[in-house]
Order: structure tokens, then C-alpha cells, then sequence
């Protein structure tokens, strides 16, 4: 079984900054692709950003191009999320995933998932 752990959501003002971490446990993920999703409160969970296991391809939702990054650590089993520019459509809670097969924009391709981690952006 693998375990993600999300850390580094919380408050922050227009415009500014978070870096969210997500760390896997209980078997190692280096060959897992990974992605972040969001959830709004009263929205559906919708994908933010997603990395394959080697971290040599990315991709994003229009929404959060641009403005967030996606990597993972150098032991693979940690992947980050730098968001900037944040706005208030940015508050929502965060969930980590992962794949053992390919990754993508769609929820149904991550087995695993983390408890979410909340990002609230203010004015």
C-alpha cells in the first residue's frame, strides 16, 4: 500500500505564493506517475498538474498554467507543487495522487490519494 501525505497548504493573499509538498510512504512510488487535483467547496475535484515517474514530462490545466510548477524530489518519493500569482479561485482543497500506470488529467488513473491539504486565498 502507498501512503501521501500533503503539507504546505494555508492562507495566503492575492497574488502571493505556496509550495505544496506531498511525501508517499509504505512502498516506494519512484516509478509512479503523480499529479495534484483541487476541490472547491460545492465543485467537483478537477485536476491541477500531473509528472511521470522520471519527472521528464508535465502538463497542466489551463486553469494554473503558467503559474504552477510541478516537480518531484530527487528520491521521487516526494512531489511538490509551487503555485504563484495565486488568485481567490485558487482556494480549494489539494489532493496528491498516484499512478502506476500513466498519468493524466483524469482521476480514474490514480489508485492512490492523499487527505488534501487546504489552500485558502484572500484579498
Amino acid at each position: 500500500q502507498v501512503q501521501l501525505v500533503e503539507s504546505g497548504g494555508g492562507l495566503v493573499q492575492v497574488g502571493g505564493s505556496l509550495r505544496l509538498s506531498c511525501e508517499a510512504s509504505g512502498r516506494t512510488v519512484s516509478s509512479y506517475g503523480m499529479g495534484w487535483f483541487r476541490q472547491a467547496p460545492g465543485k467537483k475535484r478537477e485536476f491541477v498538474a500531473a509528472i511521470t515517474w522520471a519527472g521528464s514530462w508535465t502538463y497542466y490545466a489551463d486553469s494554473v498554467k503558467g503559474r504552477c510548477t510541478i516537480s518531484r524530489g530527487n528520491a521521487k518519493n516526494t512531489q511538490y507543487l509551487q503555485m504563484n500569482s495565486l488568485k481567490l479561485e485558487d482556494t480549494a482543497v489539494y489532493y496528491c495522487a498516484a499512478t502506476t500506470g500513466l498519468v493524466g488529467d483524469s482521476e480514474a488513473r490514480y489508485e492512490y490519494w492523499g487527505q488534501g491539504t487546504q489552500v485558502t486565498v484572500s484579498s
